[in-house]
């Protein structure tokens, strides 16, 4: 990938890093194990972001 990017395609960049992240402790307790996982969640190398 390319260092130089424009600064709309890091924040798009930035928001899907901000996504792929697990479901904090205290959401999971809140609702009594009902949302355990992050459906938005992805690995890097399995799936690509489609930002442009």
């Amino acid at each position: 990938m390319a260092a130089r990017k424009n600064t709309s395609r890091k924040k798009r960049l930035i928001k899907h890093t901000k996504q792929n992240r697990p479901v904090p402790a205290w959401i999971i307790i809140r609702t009594h194990r009902k949302v355990r996982t992050n459906p938005k969640r992805r690995l890097w190398r399995r799936t690509d972001v489609k930002v442009g």
